[in-house]
Parts: structure tokens; sequence; C-alpha cells
């Protein structure tokens, strides 16, 4: 087994104290900060297919998230250093009347390890934060908006539409949580939906560097 998959199959695994140390090793060994990085959101995909699936649990899939954060940490400086600094902002929050936030920050954590800065708006955020936050911070790429509740699913309709009206250009709208689906997406205007924090990743980067 090659150094970049022993850290794939160990951020799996959520060893979180082994992680940088494989990490520095595979990078020791030649391997490109960024493929390190693939093999950790892939590890990610699998952990959230996983989870969708009913085969783990929360604390699981926070302990394999917290694994990919020690290692994403070994590789910032290097990554940094890379032509494409920064994908851009990420404007993330929880819906209002929501004040769930375990599955939003699992993936503001997958989505800065991409390459984006994320601004991230905390739980219960009306439609007009989203909008402020959109406004006064730079180069905003990409908005999330999560919802964990059915009953707050028409304030993420509200927010996409807010989002939508507001005049603002630049940016694209992801959506996710529980009750959410790719049909209601398509149906209230976002631009993407994500079922999970490993899908969620690898789509804001595709949204992004497609447009």
């Amino acid at each position: 087994m090659s150094k970049v998959e022993e850290v794939k199959a160990h951020v799996e695994k959520g060893k979180t104290k082994l992680i940088p140390g494989l990490v520095q090793a595979a990078l020791d060994e030649g391997d490109a900060a960024m493929d390190i990085l693939q093999a950790m959101v892939d590890a990610m995909s699998v952990v959230g297919e996983k989870f969708s699936a009913g085969e783990i649990f929360v604390p699981e899939m926070l302990i394999a998230a917290k694994a990919m954060s020690n290692g994403v940490d070994v590789l910032k400086p290097l990554l940094a250093g890379g032509p494409s600094k920064s994908l851009g902002t990420c404007v993330i929050g929880t819906v209002q009347g929501d004040l769930h936030d375990i599955g939003k920050n699992l993936v503001a954590m997958m989505v800065e390890s991409t390459g984006f800065d994320i601004v991230d708006l905390g739980v219960d955020v009306p439609a007009d934060k989203f909008i402020d936050a959109v406004k006064t911070n730079e180069n905003v790429k990409l908005v999330a908006c999560s919802g964990l509740l059915t009953t707050t699913m028409p304030a993420m309709k509200d927010t996409v539409a807010a989002l939508k009206s507001s005049g603002l250009t630049g940016f694209k709208v992801i959506v996710g949580g529980a009750p959410v689906t790719e049909a209601f997406a398509t149906e209230i205007g976002a631009d993407a939906y994500a079922p999970d924090a490993g899908s969620a990743a690898v789509k804001a980067k595709e949204l992004v560097t497609a447009a």
C-alpha cells in the first residue's frame, strides 16, 4: 500500500493521531500535496456514503473529518503556496429557524480543504444575513445553505430566492441537509445539491472551476 493509500484508509478509519505523520511521510516520499488532499477528499466521500447508508453515524463521521483536518493542517503551507491560492470565498450557514450545525461544520471543513476561504455565518441565519455576507466579503464564489428540518425547507426556498433576486452576481448557490433532495434544490432555483460533506466539497470545486 502506498503512503497516499495509507492516508486515505486511515482517514476513513478516523485515525486522527496517525494522519499528520502519514501525510508527512507521503510528502517525504515525493507525493504531491494535491494528490494527498484528493485522497483525503475521496476518503470523506466514502465516509459520507457510509453515513448516508446508515453504516456509520455522526460520531464516526466527525472523527473522520477531524482526521482529515489534521492532515490538511500539514498540507496547508504547501497548498497556500501553489498557483491556485484560493478558489474564492464560500459563505455558509444553516437557514433561519434551524439550529443544527454538525452537518454544516463538516461541509465547511471539507469545502475549505479543497481551496476555499470560509465565512461561516452559524445557525438560524436569515436571508438578508446571507446577502450582507456576499456584499461585505471579497470574491464570494459560493453560498452554501444547510437545513436539517423539514419545517425549515420554506426558509431555504426563501433564502435562495432572495439571493437570486438580490442583483448580486458572480456566485453559485449550493444546498443540502437531511430533508433536501436534488429535485427540491432544482425546484427552488439552487445551482447545486449535495447529499453529504464529501460530495459538497467535490461539487463546490466543480461549480467554481466550471464557471
